[in-house]
């Protein structure tokens, strides 16, 4: 058994050591102000405040993001079904293009019948605009391979270069994006735009 002063010694020789290290550090951090209890709480209180506006910043931008998704996806959900569409208009277009002008005038049943078919396609224009799709038939503007789908090039010197000057079919768009590529035939050879 260990006797009473050898277990104190013992003591003694291991507090010494435990009580050196551990004033070092506090005294080091006395002097730079860390463990200063008033510092410390600034030092969490603003790295909290940080935090706070940063996830209150996050939230917000989560928030517009949302927003701006949501209205987008308002705006553009029916474009599958408008794009499907489209070809009705086409082909009552093409209806209309199809009847020699002298039919319309001598048989009043098909001038009724083409009066029938213009009325019908300006109501579905109508309906498709009230909706946030317009027509877009470019003929004499300058081309733009974002809006249009050039199929061919008109070798034509009085008007500018690239310029479009025939619509085969024209083009939609829904707000701010193409619904569908108006297709055209754009100039070749003549001076360049804007000289």
């Amino acid at each position: 058994m260990m006797s009473n002063e050898t277990a104190n010694k013992a003591n003694e020789e291991v507090d010494p050591n435990l009580s050196e290290s551990t004033e070092a550090p506090a005294s080091e951090a006395d002097e730079s102000g860390v463990d200063d209890p008033v510092v410390r709480l600034e030092r969490e209180t603003a790295d909290l405040k940080d935090q706070l506006l940063r996830a209150l910043a996050e939230t917000e931008n989560t928030r517009r993001r949302a927003e701006r998704d949501l209205a987008d996806a308002r705006r553009y959900a029916i474009a599958s079904f408008a794009r499907d569409m489209l070809s009705v208009s086409d082909n009552f277009n093409r209806a209309l293009k199809a009847v020699p002008e002298g039919e319309i005038a001598q048989d009043p049943s098909v001038k009724a019948l083409i009066e029938g078919i213009e009325m019908t396609e300006r109501e579905l224009l109508n309906t498709l605009q009230k909706h946030g799709i317009v027509k877009d038939d470019p003929e004499g503007e300058r081309f733009d391979p974002n809006k249009h789908e050039a199929l061919f090039e008109v070798p034509n010197e009085s008007v500018p270069n690239m310029t479009i000057v025939q619509v085969v079919e024209p083009g939609y768009l829904i707000g701010e994006r193409v619904l569908r590529p108006a297709k055209v035939g754009v100039s070749k050879g003549g001076p360049k735009p804007g000289a």
